[in-house]
Formats: structure tokens, sequence, C-alpha cells
């Protein structure tokens, strides 16, 4: 049976007042929270404080990311993997700093200009940054709708849940509200099979060991600590055979990545390409 809207914002709120998850990033400056959700990005939330942490004591403002090497922004980010999203960090800090004064952009739109942000990055920085009441969705928010409201549905399409999510949507206080709606979507995880698996949008993660996207994520690590090398170099440390070697710096390099000139790689600097 579905459950009223009134009924369900009660409910997501109350199980927050007496189970609220506490994180270092909420409550954090507008920088702060930024770098929070690149760093979440398919992510837990366990590997990402201490890197959150570390990051902020030694890069606290986007100017002050602006200005370090890539290499080095890089090895910050070891073993957080998805490396595109440090180079769209970083991007992002240079526009910001060269283009908003330094100042995280409070609201979506703006927001989506920045490398690397889409709608849902874009309504979350907004909302726990600035408490701008906008609606957005991600796997717990998804978890907790459908737990509630398509109890016996598969296959449920996120056009089906952005109406609920704009009704129950505490527009007082849209920060406490959404960090409430994730954190009960969370706890739903420990009690019950992931309700956001009936999603129409799900797809189970392909396994990361021996995979391509694994192997990149080795030659951006021997780059980033070894600096410039060649092929020879990086395939010692990297250990993946030549052939795949090759696959993964002709991929690197046309995502602009990676640069190459006679036979030397290395990790390439900022390059910003805005949202279009």
């Amino acid at each position: 049976m579905k459950m009223k809207i009134n009924e369900f914002r009660e409910m997501v709120l109350s199980n927050y007042r007496e189970a609220g998850r506490k994180f270092p990033w909420r409550g954090a400056d507008p920088w702060g929270v930024m770098v929070s959700e690149f760093m979440l990005q398919q992510t837990q939330t366990d590997r990402v404080m201490r890197y959150w942490e570390n990051w902020m004591q030694k890069w606290p403002q986007p100017e002050t990311l602006s200005k370090a090497p890539m290499e080095e922004v890089l090895r910050h980010w070891s073993g957080l993997g998805y490396n595109r999203r440090c180079y769209n960090l970083k991007n992002s800090a240079v526009m910001i700093t060269a283009e908003y004064n330094g100042k995280v952009p409070d609201n979506p739109e703006t927001l989506r200009l920045l490398p690397g942000i889409g709608p849902y990055i874009a309504g979350a920085i907004a909302c726990f940054a600035y408490n701008y009441p906008c609606v957005f969705i991600e796997t717990n928010i998804r978890s907790a709708i459908i737990h509630c409201f398509f109890p016996d549905r598969d296959d449920v399409k996120d056009s089906e849940i952005f109406p609920i999510l704009e009704s129950a949507l505490y527009k007082k206080d849209p920060r406490t509200w959404y960090y409430a709606l994730m954190d009960y979507g969370a706890s739903l995880k420990k009690l019950t099979e992931n309700p956001s698996r009936r999603s129409a949008h799900y797809v189970r993660q392909a396994p990361f060991i021996g995979s391509f996207r694994q192997a990149r994520g080795k030659v951006i690590r021997a780059l980033a600590s070894m600096g410039s090398s060649n092929a020879k170099e990086i395939e010692m440390v990297c250990g993946l055979g030549e052939e795949k070697l090759y696959r993964v710096l002709e991929r690197l390099e046309k995502e602009s990545l990676v640069a190459e000139e006679s036979g030397i790689y290395r990790i390439k600097d900022w390059q910003i390409t805005k949202n279009t």
C-alpha cells in the first residue's frame, strides 16, 4: 500500500532525528561540500572520509587546488578510483577561481556549467552548501521512494519518482530533508533487499578486478608517481602486458588525460571543458 506524502515525510524526519548519520562534510563550507560530492560518486562514504579530510587540509579553497600540479592532485586522489572525477574537480577549481571569484556557485543552473557536474551533483551542492530547494535523485533517495511508494513494483522509472520528490520536498529546510531522506534510504539496505534494484535504471556494476577500468587506474597511478615515462617503464610498474598497455594509453590520450611526445608519456594537466 502506498504511503501518504505527509506520513512519509514525518517518518523520514523521525528516523533522522533518532539515527541520522554524521559526516565531516555535513556543515562544511560550499567548497568542502563540492569536494565531497565529487568523491562520493560511486564510492562508499567510509572510504571517502579520510580522503576528504586530507584533501581539505591540503587544498581548503578552490584557488589552492587550481594552482596544484595535476600529478600531485592525482597522487592524493589515488585509491578513490574513477580518475576522471579528479580531473573534473581540478578543472572546476580553476574555473571557479577564474570566473566566479573563488566562490562555488549557489544554484544548480550555474553549477552545471562546471566540468563533470550533472543534474544530481548540481542539485546536491546547491542544497547542501546553500540550503537551496531543488529536486535531485541518487541511489539512496531512489531506494526510499521505491520502498515506500512502489512496494510491489519492478522497473520503476525516475520519471515516476520525481513528482513524489517534488511533493515531499521540505522547502523550509531542504538540506536537513535530503540528509534525512538519504539516511533513510541507506538504512533500508540493512533491513531488506536493496530497493534500488527494482529501479528501471539499475545496472549491476561489472567486476573491477581484471577490468579495463582497473588497468586505466594502474597507468594513471604509475604516471602520477613516476612522472614522465616511456612505455617500457610504465609496463614494468603496471604489469599489464604490452598490448593491453598500449590500448590503455591510447584511450587515455583520446580522453586528454595523458599526453605523449616522442615516446614519452605524462599526465596531462588541466584542460577546461565546460558542460553543455
